[in-house]
């Protein structure tokens, strides 16, 4: 996976380079900086709480399900030791209880961790003003400092507008559409 992506990051670094190469980017030169999202996650203060209540959170879900499991454990195998002295009135009783504690289970399940779920929600809560701060310091230090593209290992964390090619490409996919 780290050389797929060391890849990636070569050949889009030597496309950029290229394209530093013509008009105006030639006489300058090109400013490339590289951030390693790895530190900035283990020593950003912010994103370590963060983590960490996300942690507690999960932690107290996941003991919630596991109280409803046991608690459904429990109430079938109950259940199976006395099913032979009980009554068909007494077994629908239990059978109908178990289901419906096990309705429960899927209903809490899917409403913590089912898609748009109360963990998902949670998760972009804390994580994507903490993405939008990461994205603002990179741009900073990008003006700051005069980089053309800084680099992270998921990608491009930053660069300038004017290496924008994307009007030209969809005029070129318009023309290859004709």
């Amino acid at each position: 996976m780290r050389n797929i992506r060391t890849l990636v990051l070569a050949s889009v670094a030597a496309l950029v380079a290229s394209m530093g190469f013509v008009g105006n980017v030639a006489a300058q030169g090109l400013k490339i900086g590289f951030v390693r999202d790895d530190r900035i996650y283990n020593e950003y203060a912010a994103w370590n709480k963060a983590q960490d209540q996300w942690e507690t959170e999960r932690k107290a879900w996941e003991d919630e399900a596991t109280n409803k499991q046991n608690e459904l454990q429990e109430m079938t195998d109950e259940y199976n030791k006395q099913k032979l002295i009980l009554s068909d009135e007494k077994k629908k009783e239990r059978e109908a209880a178990i289901r419906t504690k096990q309705e429960a289970l899927d209903a809490f399940t899917k409403q913590i961790y089912g898609p748009n779920g109360t963990a998902e929600r949670k998760e972009k809560e804390l994580i994507q003003p903490l993405l939008d701060n990461i994205r603002k310091a990179m741009e900073l230090v990008a003006t700051e400092n005069n980089y053309d593209v800084i680099f992270t290992l998921q990608g491009i964390g930053y660069i300038k507008d004017t290496y924008d090619v994307t009007d030209k490409v969809l005029e070129k996919l318009d023309e290859l559409e004709q």
